[in-house]
């Protein structure tokens, strides 16, 4: 699949070798195609035609997950949620947090980025997040952030701003319905593991 991808950037040329370097230093298929501009160059015979390849795959991977679960059931679409997820930043290197907020009948009516954050931290205020539910008339919330090391396993600090945002959105009316952490390893759900 690379190589189909690589060849139409570079035609007339071998692009084997260029796929495996790529491979070799990003992993696999899904880490090559969301793995930021500036570490593609540093790869011997990137350049900017490989580069725009590669993020139109990936944006188009992502608005077919996202297709998948907007305006839908989320919670009887779970895995297709899931999916979505690990898509849009299973890969990243940096930790984003996302905020799905639900209508009264648990479709998808907004899919937000909160925050971004560092290599192993996101700031996170359970105020704003419980301020724009309020905005969009959101009766329920799944959050969602990613661990660019790939242990999706929450911190103490992670299961401490999910009980401050569950708090806040329960006085005013809003269920949490869960907090995602998503790994490339995998992804823990808070209810099923029994920190919500």
């Amino acid at each position: 699949m690379l190589e189909l991808v690589l060849f139409r950037a570079i035609p007339r040329r071998d692009v084997k070798p260029l796929a495996r370097a790529l491979l070799d230093m990003f992993g696999d298929f899904a880490g090559v195609i969301s793995a930021p501009a500036e570490r593609l160059l540093g790869v011997a015979g990137v350049g900017e035609a490989v580069i725009c390849e590669l993020k139109v795959v990936e944006a188009a991977a992502h608005r077919l997950a996202q297709a998948r679960v907007m305006n839908r059931a989320v919670l009887s679409s779970w895995e297709a949620l899931l999916s979505y997820c690990r898509a849009s930043m299973a890969h990243r290197e940096t930790e984003q947090f996302r905020v799905f907020y639900l209508d009264r009948k648990n479709v998808l009516i907004a899919d937000e980025e909160q925050a971004r954050g560092t290599v192993d931290h996101v700031p996170v205020y359970p105020r704003e997040v419980v301020r724009r539910a309020l905005q969009l008339n959101a009766s329920a919330l799944i959050l969602v952030h990613n661990h660019p090391s790939g242990d999706p396993t929450p911190s103490a600090a992670d299961i401490d701003m999910t009980a401050q945002v569950g708090r806040a959105a329960e006085v005013l009316g809003i269920t949490l319905h869960d907090h995602v952490v998503i790994g490339r390893a995998g992804e823990v759900s808070f209810r099923a593991d029994g920190y919500l």
